[in-house]
């Protein structure tokens, strides 16, 4: 097993030897093992099936959100700047915006 060794200020520390009793190891090992369940669960939680979906969906989102942003961009600009700009992008990306 590992070995921690962490510092505490002073004034902490005069605080925790009033405490004999305190176990100050056993209660920072109980606290760390909560907080590894916690991430292992919120970790689950994140690679299922619905949060990839949730993923999906929001990128798609903001693709499609950016894509009629872009347009309306297009359609403020002076033809010779729009054509311009349509111009240095591949023939695909041209349909999609004429």
């Amino acid at each position: 097993m590992a070995s921690i060794t962490f510092a505490v200020d002073e004034e902490l520390n005069k605080e925790i030897k009033k405490f004999l009793w305190l176990n100050l190891s056993a209660l920072v090992k109980q606290e760390l093992l909560r907080r590894q369940k916690l991430l292992e669960k919120l970790k689950e939680k994140l690679n299922s099936e619905e949060e990839q979906e949730l993923v999906r969906w929001s990128v798609e989102l903001g693709r499609k959100t950016k894509k009629e942003s872009f347009k309306k961009l297009l359609s403020k600009l002076p033809p010779k700047r729009r054509e311009e700009l349509l111009n240095s992008m591949s023939p695909e990306k041209k349909e999609e915006y004429k």
